[in-house]
Parts: structure tokens; C-alpha cells; sequence
């Protein structure tokens, strides 16, 4: 039976990969999370008590207990998601993104070349380190163009530059100890569990509540959207048929402005939530975001190529069945949205705030 030891199982696209994998497969899931506020274990319904499953709340800067984990569970691969994600929370403090993203990572990469080194020859070649990433890291495009896996790295947040980092970092480790490695760099994903600072289910959120729904600059910021389930099945993809010491970009093939997301949403409310209509009303348009980068596209051809992977999910298809979770899963944000997290603006610089 394969061991898979992912970080971060209790964070977005975590805990999806997890109930993919002990659903859809016969691993066993070691789960090492900090559970910092992001992170929630009620986002695996059905993982506690199931024999394939075990929780570790461990910090992955924290090199003393990343080996035991390694010595206890004996993994035959690592899937690395656990990351501080959200730009405006870089904004506010950085620090945290420098630790987790860049420290945590080089003492992963470092339990886990200790532990591959020892492990026997057969077992050696099987193993595989899995990082995930993100497009950001490349940067901003213009209104042409897509990122490709050999696009020129130019992060312009304290977030993308942490993930740069670290990304930098498991290409070391692999060229210079030949840890077995494998990197993915996705678009922004959306779907159920998703903690509510980010756009979709923020707007979402604020739409059922009749709050106003804030739109940074002009809303004509672009993004590629990429449903997580469809993002899950990339990665488990990707660990299992990926080419040693390669890259993959995994993209949804769905370009929309800020403001054509946040109108979509708007609309799925009107029909299930058809009190609050019309909730497009409700816009607003705010301070934008330093340093806000203009377009992300992803280039997912190689995958495609390579793989066979396409995503499952239309942007129209996602998106519904996003709306329509969030209604359905009241109790998994209210509870958020009473605790660590009330939708309050977050990013800004004293500059911004004062304006």
C-alpha cells in the first residue's frame, strides 16, 4: 500500500487531494498540518477513524518533528501544499509567508532527503517528492500570452516571492542531492471548503449576508480559474506519472475578469437565493490591491500532452456547484465567520488605508 504524507491536508486544496486519495484510492494519508486559521479539519468529513488516515499537527518548520513523522509513518512519497496563500495577508505581514513558504520548505526538503537517503534501493527509486506551487510566481502578463513551464520568474507580492523561493529551493535539492522531485504550478483555484478571505466564496458570503460585494480598482483584473477537485485529480496525476526533475503547469482554461466572476456569482444567487435579488447591486468598487498584478493565463499543454489531463469542470459548471455548496454547507462558514475570520478588508498599506 502506498504511504502519501501531504502537508497542508487541512487547508483548501489539501484537504480535496485528501478526500480524493482516500476516496478514490487504496493509500494510506498521513495529513501533517500546523492548523494554523486557514487550515480546518472539518473540511475531511469521514477521514477521522478511517484506517487509511492519520493526523499529525506538526509544523513543517519544525525539523525535529518532521523526521519523527517521517521515521513513524514511512512515506513512499510527499505532496507539499502546506503554504501561507493569500496576498493581501502578505501585505500585512510578510514574515509569516518567509517562514512557512521558504524556511518550512528547506526543512521539508531536508527531512525528507534524510529519510530517502536511508531508505533501500528499491523503495529509494520509488519515492517522489511532490511540490505545488503557484502561477504567481511568474509574474504579470499583458493582454496576450500565456505562462508556460519555462517562463521567466518575476513574483511581485511577498506572497508569489515566497513561493518563487521556494520553488527554487526544490530545484536545488534536486539537481544537487537528486531528491526525486516533481513541481506543478496552478491557476487560482475555487470550490467548496474554500476559507472565505478569497474572492469567490468571499463574494459568495457577503451576497447571501446583502453586504456590499468589494471589487478592487476596476474589476478588470484577469485570472484563470481552475476548480480544485480538477486540480486534485492533476496532482495525484502528476505523482504518479510525472517525469522526475519536471515541471507542469495545471490550468482551467477559464479566463475571466474580477468583475465578470463577481457578476457570475451574482447571478447564481439571484436564482437560489432569489430574496436577496438583484444581488449585482450589492458591487462596489474599492481601493485596489498594491502592486495588483493585471493577468494570469496558464499554458497547460504539457500536461495535456503528457498526461492526459484536462480539467472536468467548465468555469459555468464549477462555479454553480460552488454557489450551490456554500448554500447547502452553512454550518462549515459560519463557524469561520464567528471565529478566525469576519470578512474585514485585509492588505491594504497605510497609503491605501488612508485613501
Amino acid at each position: 500500500m502506498t504511504r502519501i504524507l501531504v502537508t497542508g491536508g487541512a487547508g483548501f486544496i489539501g484537504s480535496a487531494v485528501v478526500r480524493q486519495l482516500l476516496a478514490e484510492t487504496d493509500a494510506f494519508v498521513v495529513n501533517v498540518d500546523k492548523l494554523t486559521y486557514a487550515a480546518n479539519l472539518s473540511s475531511l468529513p469521514g477521514a477521522e477513524g478511517n484506517p487509511r488516515y492519520a493526523f499529525e499537527k506538526v509544523d513543517i518548520c519544525d525539523a525535529a518533528e518532521l523526521r519523527r513523522v517521517f521515521d513513524t509513518h514511512q512515506p513512499d512519497a510527499v505532496m507539499h501544499l502546506a503554504a501561507e496563500s493569500h496576498v493581501d495577508r502578505s501585505i500585512d505581514g510578510p514574515g509569516e509567508f518567509i517562514q512557512t513558504n521558504v524556511v518550512g520548505t528547506f526543512r521539508l526538503l531536508e527531512a525528507a532527503r534524510g529519510y530517502w537517503s536511508a531508505l533501500p534501493a528499491d523503495r529509494k527509486e520509488r519515492f517522489r517528492f511532490h511540490h505545488i506551487s503557484t502561477d504567481e510566481v511568474f509574474g504579470t502578463l499583458g493582454e496576450d500570452g500565456f505562462f508556460t513551464e519555462t517562463t521567466a520568474y518575476s513574483p511581485n507580492s511577498p506572497y508569489s516571492a515566497s513561493k518563487a523561493s521556494s520553488d527554487h529551493l526544490v530545484r536545488a535539492w534536486h539537481e544537487t542531492y537528486g531528491l526525486p522531485v516533481v513541481l506543478t504550478n496552478c491557476s487560482n483555484n475555487y470550490g467548496p471548503y474554500h476559507f472565505p478571505e478569497k474572492l469567490i466564496p468571499l463574494m459568495i458570503l457577503k451576497g447571501l449576508a446583502g453586504e456590499k460585494l468589494p471589487v478592487y480598482g476596476k474589476g478588470d483584473n484577469i485570472r484563470d480559474w481552475l476548480y480544485v477537485e480538477d486540480h486534485a485529480r492533476a496532482l495525484r496525476l502528476v505523482l504518479e506519472k510525472g517525469r522526475i526533475g519536471e515541471s507542469y503547469n495545471i490550468g482551467g482554461h477559464n479566463e475571466r475578469t474580477n468583475l465578470e466572476v463577481v457578476r457570475a456569482i451574482c447571478a447564481h444567487l439571484d436564482e437560489m437565493d432569489p430574496a436577496g435579488a438583484p444581488h449585482d447591486r450589492l458591487i462596489s468598487f474599492v481601493t485596489d490591491r498594491p502592486g495588483h498584478d493585471k493577468r494570469y493565463a496558464i499554458d497547460a499543454g504539457k500536461i495535456e500532452r503528457e498526461l492526459g489531463w484536462t480539467p472536468q469542470e467548465t468555469f459555468e459548471s464549477g462555479l454553480r456547484k460552488t454557489v450551490a455548496w456554500y448554500l447547502e454547507n452553512r454550518d462549515w462558514w459560519q463557524a469561520i465567520l464567528n471565529g478566525s475570520y469576519r470578512g474585514e478588508r485585509l492588505g491594504l498599506t497605510e497609503e491605501g488605508a488612508a485613501q
